[in-house]
């Protein structure tokens, strides 16, 4: 495709037809689609599929908190384009699962692409996107102790797609928001570990 994704919309438009085209999708197919001078929508996809019921199956979340932390590792680096290993690229899910989970998530990306919007653009540039990719990894470590209780990992995969988002669209008030929720889920992931 020969733009990137400027909206969730965007995004879940390639989601389906990348649905349409396949039995099988596969993570390097959702890859392609996205494009590659855009961080956003590869930790808002993975962290929004989780948020829908595939994310109930048993090691998914943990398998996409590993794809999210690989990608964040290569923000953190400064890497221009998303690279991940052949074995990853291959892992592949029904097409009819990518498509009903798009479709499951328009409402959600509707209301996003409404209310969320480029402000505070320097919030989304330079070392801020550091500062989100390093959150992402420490978000994503939490998810696989949480994956015991039933949807705990989904609250530092809203942080994470919430980063994503706002990468997306260009939104530092929303970057904001997400640094905030960030501490609150790892709090939340440290209170349970520790027991309290």
């Amino acid at each position: 495709m020969s733009e990137d994704p400027k909206s969730v919309g965007d995004i879940l438009d390639r989601l389906h037809a990348v649905g349409e085209e396949h039995d099988r999708v596969s993570i390097g197919d959702m890859v392609e689609a996205f494009g590659n001078r855009s961080y956003g929508p590869f930790l808002l996809v993975p962290a929004l599929i989780e948020e829908t019921p595939i994310g109930s199956i048993p090691g998914v979340p943990t398998a996409i908190a590993a794809v999210i932390a690989l990608f964040a590792i290569q923000m953190l680096w400064g890497r221009k384009q998303m690279w991940l290993p052949a074995f990853v690229k291959r892992r592949a899910v029904d097409a009819e699962k990518v498509e009903k989970a798009s479709a499951k998530l328009r409402g959600v990306a509707a209301f996003m692409d409404r209310w969320f919007h480029g402000r505070l653009e320097v919030l989304t540039r330079g070392a801020a996107v550091r500062v989100a990719a390093a959150a992402c990894i420490l978000l994503a470590c939490t998810v696989p102790p949480l994956e015991v209780l039933p949807w705990a990992s989904s609250l530092p995969m809203l942080a994470i797609a919430s980063f994503g988002l706002a990468l997306l669209v260009r939104d530092g008030a929303l970057m904001i928001a997400a640094t905030i929720l960030s501490l609150a889920a790892v709090g939340f992931g440290i209170g349970w570990l520790s027991g309290g």
